[in-house]
C-alpha cells in the first residue's frame, strides 16, 4: 500500500514539473520585438534612451515634471513598445516600460512604486499599459490611488475586484475595432468599472497587436490600417489626455 502511494505522488510530482516547466518554457518565450523597434532603442539628439532596471527615454530639450509609466502585455517583450513610447517622450515627457517578471505584469503590478521613488523630480505620474498591462496598471491605480494623477487603457480594461468607478482620476481607454482579443464588446461591458469622465477613443480598423511592435498575436482580428497609422492615432490621444493631466496639475 506504501509503495502505491509513492508511485502516486511521484506520479503527481511529476505531472507538476512538467506543467511548471512548460509553462515557463510559455512564458520565457515572448512575443517581440520586431526588427523596426531597435530603431527606437538609439539615442540621438531629442531622445536619450536608458536601458537598465527600466526602459526609459529622457527627453534632452527640457526637464520634465510628468511621466509616463507603461505596463507591457501579457507575454509580450516589453521592448515591443519603444516606438510607441519613445514617440510619445519626443513631445516632452519622460516616459517608462517596464519590464516584468516572467513577461506577465501580473506578478507585479506593483512595480510603479519603484519607478515613481526611482524619479523623485517628476512630480505629476499617468501610468497605463496595453492589454494584460493595463489591467494591472488600473489594479495599481485601485491600490494606490494617490500615486498617479491619470490612468491610460489600451486596448484594456480592470478586473472586476478593482473597480474604478467612484474614482476622481482621469482615464483614457484606447480601443481598435478590429481587436480579436479586447473586443469592442468588452470594452463596452467595461465601462461601469470606469469613472464616468472617462475618455473613450476608438481606433477604425485597428487591432490588438497594431499597439505594438511583436508581430501577430492569436486571437487577433485582422487590422484594415497600417502599425504605423495605428501608433500615430493612439500617441495622438495619448498627448491629448496627457495635456489635458498636465492642465488640472496647474489649477
Amino acid at each position: 500500500m506504501l509503495c502505491r502511494f509513492r508511485i502516486f505522488l511521484a506520479g503527481i510530482l511529476a505531472l507538476l514539473f512538467i506543467g511548471l516547466g512548460g509553462f515557463l518554457a510559455w512564458a520565457l518565450t515572448p512575443l517581440g520585438p520586431m526588427p523596426e523597434v531597435q530603431a527606437a532603442l538609439i539615442s540621438d539628439t531629442r531622445i536619450e534612451v536608458e536601458q537598465s532596471q527600466w526602459l526609459a527615454f529622457v527627453p534632452r530639450a527640457n526637464s520634465p515634471r510628468l511621466g509616463v509609466i507603461f505596463y507591457p502585455g501579457g507575454r509580450v517583450d516589453y521592448r515591443s513598445y519603444a516606438p510607441l513610447m519613445r514617440a510619445v517622450a519626443e513631445h516632452g515627457y519622460l516616459t517608462i516600460i517596464s519590464p516584468m517578471p516572467l513577461n506577465l505584469a501580473v506578478l507585479s503590478p506593483e512595480e510603479a512604486q519603484k519607478v515613481i521613488a526611482a524619479y523623485p523630480q517628476i512630480s505629476t505620474w499617468v501610468i497605463g499599459g496595453h492589454s494584460l498591462g493595463g489591467a494591472m496598471a488600473a489594479t495599481f491605480v485601485s491600490r494606490h490611488p494617490h500615486e498617479a494623477q491619470g490612468l491610460i487603457l489600451v486596448a484594456a480594461y480592470p478586473a472586476n475586484n478593482a473597480s474604478l468607478h467612484s474614482f476622481q482620476i482621469p482615464v483614457l481607454s484606447i480601443s481598435a475595432t478590429a481587436d480579436g482579443l479586447a473586443n469592442p464588446q468588452k470594452i463596452a461591458d467595461s465601462r461601469p468599472l470606469l469613472p464616468e469622465t472617462t475618455q473613450w477613443v476608438v481606433i477604425q480598423g485597428g487591432n490588438h497587436s497594431g499597439f505594438g511592435w511583436y508581430g501577430d498575436q492569436p486571437g487577433d482580428g485582422q487590422a484594415t490600417i497600417s502599425r504605423t497609422v495605428q501608433r500615430q492615432q493612439t500617441v495622438e490621444a495619448i498627448i491629448r489626455f496627457l495635456r489635458a493631466v498636465e492642465g488640472m496639475g496647474e489649477q
